[in-house]
């Protein structure tokens, strides 16, 4: 292998895979793709295997974060960050919603001095990467879509019939139904949907599976290179000032390795390994790097702050009639989703000839529903069961964007999610978990989501140790106006609930049980604003969807330069001048196309930027 390149990007997630794609598409430029996980797990691909992917030291960087005035009711207080580590990122273990984002959150940061990123500037680059399957079951815009791009955009199938549900009862509390994707997300009083997924065919359409599977990885100008760990940047400090050479990294085998770049270095190592690699690189606030003895090579004190994340709480209903049980999920994902320890299946299939009749017909049922799905793309698993959205304003700030978001789960999930994944005290939230999330049971999730926050985090390193994973403050729901616009949003996804069409209806909202006696609660009655805030302090969760850490202005320019480092780049969800009002990952896929059509063009690759 070669140790020089044109080219070295640091990250094969929903930015970096997309860059790496889109420059080495010239056979002149010769490209590194640098990444510390491997090639995904077959498991990857099945939308509702999402859960197994967390808590995988295979692919999940498995961080943690102090949750600031939230988390209240979590297992010592810790919040879980499940970042990707395998090529995809975290579009290969987040739960697919393809969500874009307010046109007003674009032309906000245009406004704010990120020139270049208005609305109408990144339109293009989403329909670039777009390969949108037209439904029914949804209205669409399409002149906002794009059809044969290498991303996999679609609505599941079958659709549940009880996110259909929640869409006309989001209709009824004055949501219209809309696309909102579209170029006009319906004004204050929003839009709501079933989801469209970064899925195709019912797989999951993770950014390795959509820009770098097969022709592209074989490409003999694209080296990618996996299971390498960055450590820093190096730099050399000439008479024109600091810049970029190449990078180090080591392997597994504690190995270290470096390679260098002739033209640049471009971080997509996302919203947390980005900042700590210029960090450990010695940019970045100059007392926080002498703190933990890393020389500062160039002031930058932007680096690692104003992180922002979405936090929702959900909200559980028993929905007999209407809810998925999990073990329906089960079966779906065929027998070895059944295997014990959990499963009622043996451990060695080799067992399965003693099998009694009952769990025979049990084994080829799930064989018939996987066999289904894995033919077709329709089944049980073909999404993550976050199917259905409401966005709209609250009214109470934000005018230019919509601050809300109601996601909805039709099914309860069961305990090793809640607790395990989740780290939430299950004893203390329900009066019988091992009843109320048995496998059989149906329920569903109502899950608000104030998507404009004002509070702000931090990342800053712990050590100079490139393996030590940094600090991750969220400090959540430190400005009292995102809890004043959770308590709202709550309210509307109880309002929500209340006006559930047909005749069966979802049952009593649980409310967490030592909350229901401190607060008086009595069932049935409308929960108190005391109460709800203190649900969402205790309970409320990552969505997974940490941003801003390099931000345009503060650490990059507009065109994605860090500030007084020549050759040297920041291309994922780090460099959003703000967080926008929905899922990110889309976003980060759109920020990967820019930038690859950016950096091809100051390189006079005029052939990669039309493509």
């Amino acid at each position: 292998m070669s140790d020089s390149f044109d080219f070295i990007v640091v990250g094969g997630g929903s930015a970096g895979a997309v860059v790496a794609a889109r420059l080495s598409a010239d056979p002149a430029c010769r490209v590194a793709l640098v990444e510390a996980g491997g090639a995904p797990p077959a498991h990857e691909m099945m939308p509702a295997a999402v859960a197994s992917l967390q808590l995988d030291p295979a692919v999940d960087w498995m961080y943690t974060a102090d949750p600031g005035n939230a988390g209240l009711g979590l297992k010592d207080r810790i919040m879980p960050v499940p970042r990707g580590k395998m090529l995809g990122g975290s579009s290969g273990l987040n739960y697919m919603a393809y969500v874009r984002g307010h046109p007003g959150d674009y032309d906000a940061w245009a406004a704010n001095g990120a020139t270049g990123w208005s609305y109408d500037d990144v339109l293009p680059y989403f329909i670039k990467s777009e390969d949108f399957t037209p439904s029914n079951e949804i209205v669409v815009d399409s002149a906002a879509h794009g059809s044969g791009g290498p991303l996999g955009v679609s609505v599941r199938s079958p659709v549940i019939p009880a996110a259909r549900d929640f869409v006309t009862a989001a209709g009824a509390t004055g949501i219209p139904t809309g696309d909102y994707n579209g170029r006009d997300r319906g004004g204050p009083a929003g839009v709501a949907s079933l989801f469209q997924t970064t899925t195709r065919k019912g797989m999951r359409s993770s950014t390795y599976r959509a820009f770098l599977q097969g022709e592209v990885e074989e490409r003999p100008n694209l080296t990618i290179i996996t299971h390498a760990h960055v450590t820093r940047v190096l730099l050399t400090d000439g008479d024109s000032g600091l810049a970029a050479t190449g990078i180090a990294y080591t392997t597994p085998d504690g190995t270290q390795h470096q390679i260098t770049a002739t033209r640049e270095v471009i971080l997509s190592a996302g919203a947390v390994g980005s900042p700590q690699i210029l960090m450990l690189s010695g940019i970045g606030p100059k007392r926080e790097l002498e703190a933990v003895d890393i020389p500062c090579r160039h002031e930058l004190p932007g680096v690692g702050k104003n992180l922002k994340d979405h936090l929702h709480c959900a909200l559980f209903f028993p929905a007999p009639g209407i809810g998925v049980p999990v073990a329906e999920v089960g079966v779906s994902a065929g027998p070895d989703a059944l295997r014990a320890p959990a499963g009622p299946l043996p451990a060695d299939p080799a067992d399965d000839v003693n099998l009694p009749p009952e769990l025979a017909g049990l084994k080829a049922e799930a064989e018939r529903r996987v066999t289904e799905w894995m033919t077709t793309g329709a089944g049980l698993v073909s999404s993550s069961l976050y199917d259905a959205v409401a966005f709209y304003a609250t009214g109470l700030g934000d005018d230019h964007s919509h601050d809300a978001q109601i996601g909805y789960v039709p099914c309860g999930y069961d305990a090793s999610l809640l607790g395990d994944r989740f780290r939430m005290d299950l004893d203390a939230y329900f009066d019988d978990p091992a009843k109320t999330l048995a496998p059989d049971q149906a329920n569903m999730i109502l899950l608000a989501n104030p998507v404009l926050p004002r509070s702000k985090g931090e990342i800053v390193l712990a050590s100079a140790d490139p393996a030590a994973a940094p600090i991750i403050r969220m400090n959540y729901l430190t400005d009292p106006h995102d809890l004043k616009v959770m308590v709202s949003i709550m309210r509307k996804a109880l309002d929500i609930a209340a006006n559930w069409p047909g005749d069966v209806k979802p049952g009593p909202l649980n409310v967490p049980r030592a909350l229901a006696r401190k607060h008086g609660y009595v069932p049935g009655e409308p929960p108190s604003d005391a109460l709800l805030e203190n649900m969402a302090l205790h309970y409320a969760t990552t969505v997974y969807h940490l941003c801003a850490t390099c931000r345009i202005g503060d650490v990059v320019d507009p065109d994605l330069r860090v500030r007084g480092v020549a050759n040297l780049r920041v291309a994922d969800a780090s460099v959003m001048p703000d967080i926008i009002s929905g899922n990110t990952n889309a976003a980060a896929i759109m920020i990967g196309e820019k930038a690859a059509e950016m950096i091809a063009t100051d390189h006079a690759a005029a052939q990669i930027a039309a493509q």
